[in-house]
């Protein structure tokens, strides 16, 4: 019998034995671990990792872009997933490995703010996503290029920089962007040309876009903006009218910006300014032909040389079209005679007028029309104060309510009256200043107050047209058109006889003028006044105070002697 003996093992060995066999589980699952190849089969790697089994790897983790299988006894890194599934197998992964790799490399890079290499490899909803040699990133598509990008086939599985813009290593995302490489990259460049380029300095360029405000010119690499103001000194209503895509044109640099790295570009500036000497080419009053160019509601511009406009203002345009729209007095392109009302150079201002080269057409109607000549015309308008008539092809003439008749008011007067009637009238007022003239309907026929030649204590005609409580209304002078009213206590000198009903309408009364008032129009008459004047005139003829005559004697002498005459 042998000395060597064996023993059954005792609970604590079973215990030692198993915490050697888990040591280091918990360091080495989920890590980076160094492995040696010990098989390459059809699909598969084999790797010895120093556990009690191997572990196997999918062969295309290894033969992914820019790798290539490994070889029997290669040292490789990779990923600890488990140390024993149920299989008793290790699980490995070196997909993961290398992501880990990927992320403990780019974290760094993205803490040094530096672009890292990578290729774009595949479209997902919104952008694309980018291979950084293990893991995975998302492109979004505004970040691809500077400009959109119709075709992004020559940029697939093509490595080049990208920027990382955000890092979540937890939830495993991370967005680059290929779009802040290449401006970081174009603003080297940029900075560089900036700096070999001189304010006032001609070159030239290519033009590249046309926007409604300018055109885009390249000048060799940088863009500069051509403002449509700084294209040509005449005015320009679209750059496409100067300038189109692709053309060569020689610009000069106007400023530079190097805080925005803005170029400011002229055309017009190699050409010689228009305006110099202008206030002596187009003196104050002095007439030119020139071109219509705009139409604003103010006004409309007018080219007098390329270069130089001036704005005919909308109250300088007619004499008479007031209040319109200047495209109903004018139209694009137009050739018109304007006349220079004011120039001013510093503000490149010229001030023109249209209506100041044609005579003032109430100047021409004053000369035509003097004061007391009789117009004919018809009414334009009717208003309230009066009436309008067309005495001219322009001008209208105004004829006042208290100028429509002499006798009648106004209000009832203008009833006989309708727009398109021909009216006859009389020039009573040309202002030429204010524009206006004047015109009388009544003063056609005269003034009957002058025509009657009414004298105060002269003996006139009248003929009784209405009889009222307080006296007789009646009428005289040439065809009765003057009016004039007899009180009661003047309609005879007995009180006895002054009662208004004697009289009957169209009765015929001789009386006595005793007053006569132009300003109210009306004559005062009395057939009392003119019975004393009667016996007055008797009592001198016929008798004295002294001759004991009585008055009826007087007055019987009085009528027996004009009947003898």
């Amino acid at each position: 019998m042998s000395d060597t003996q064996t023993s059954a093992p005792s609970r604590d060995d079973f215990a030692s034995m198993l915490e050697a066999s888990l040591a280091g589980r918990d360091l080495m699952e989920g890590a980076v671990v160094r492995g040696t190849v010990t098989a390459v089969l059809h699909d598969t790697v084999v790797i010895d990792v120093g556990l009690k089994t191997e572990g196997r790897v999918a062969l295309r983790e290894f033969t992914g872009p820019g790798s290539e299988a490994p070889k029997l006894g290669e040292q490789v890194d990779i990923y600890l997933e488990r140390i024993e599934n149920a299989l008793g197998e290790a699980v490995l992964s070196r997909d993961k490995a290398r992501r880990e790799e990927a992320w403990d490399r780019l974290e760094t890079t993205f803490e040094s703010k530096e672009p890292v290499n990578g290729a774009i490899v595949g479209r997902v909803k919104g952008g694309f996503t980018v291979d950084l040699g293990g893991a995975s990133a998302f492109l979004p598509g505004s970040q691809v290029d500077i400009r959109p990008v119709r075709d992004v086939a020559p940029l697939m599985n093509k490595e080049q920089p990208f920027a990382i813009l955000k890092m979540d290593r937890p939830r495993g995302n991370i967005v680059v962007s290929r779009r802040a490489v290449l401006e970081e990259s174009r603003a080297e460049q940029r900075a560089e040309l900036v700096g070999q380029l001189a304010e006032g300095e001609v070159r030239e360029g290519v033009v590249k876009n046309i926007t409604d405000y300018g055109a885009f010119v390249d000048l060799g690499g940088i863009d500069g903006l051509l403002h449509v103001t700084d294209m040509s000194w005449s005015r320009v209503g679209h750059p496409s009218e100067v300038v189109e895509v692709g053309q060569t044109v020689q610009v000069q640099i106007i400023k530079i910006n190097k805080d925005t790295q803005r170029i400011s570009l002229g055309m017009k500036q190699l050409q010689s300014d228009p305006w110099d000497g202008v206030a002596l080419k187009y003196p104050n009053g002095a007439v030119f032909k020139g071109r219509v160019t705009n139409i604003a509601e103010y006004g409309a511009f007018v080219e007098l040389e390329p270069g130089v406009e001036g704005l005919v203002h909308v109250s300088e345009m007619s004499w008479t079209k007031k209040n319109v729209h200047p495209g109903k007095i004018v139209s694009t392109s137009q050739e018109v005679d304007v006349m220079v009302l004011d120039v001013d150079p510093d503000k490149r201002r010229v001030s023109l007028g249209i209506k100041q080269t044609q005579r003032n057409p109430w100047e021409v109607f004053a000369e035509a029309h003097p004061v007391g000549s009789e117009v004919e015309g018809e009414v334009k308008n009717i208003t309230e104060f009066g009436l309008f008539i067309g005495v001219d092809e322009e001008i209208d003439g105004m004829v006042h309510l208290s100028d429509l008749d002499w006798d009648r008011s106004g209000e009832d007067a203008i009833q006989d009256y309708k727009k398109g009637d021909s009216v006859r009238a009389k020039v009573l007022d040309v202002d030429v200043e204010k524009e206006r003239v004047s015109l009388g309907v009544k003063q056609l026929g005269g003034d009957p107050m002058d025509e009657g030649g009414f004298k105060r204590g002269e003996t006139v005609t009248c003929t009784v047209t209405e009889i009222t409580t307080g006296g007789v209304e009646v009428s005289l002078g040439p065809d009765n058109l003057v009016k004039a009213f007899i009180r009661k206590s003047d309609i005879s000198r007995d009180r006895a006889e002054q009662r208004p009903e004697r009289f009957a309408v169209g009765d015929k009364v001789d009386a006595r003028v005793t007053n006569i008032d132009k300003a109210s129009r009306r004559v005062s008459v009395s057939i009392k006044a003119l019975e004393m004047a009667e016996e007055k005139e008797a009592v001198e003829q016929y008798g004295s105070s002294d001759s004991g005559a009585s008055l009826g004697d007087i007055l019987g002498a009085a009528l027996k002697g004009q009947d003898e005459d």
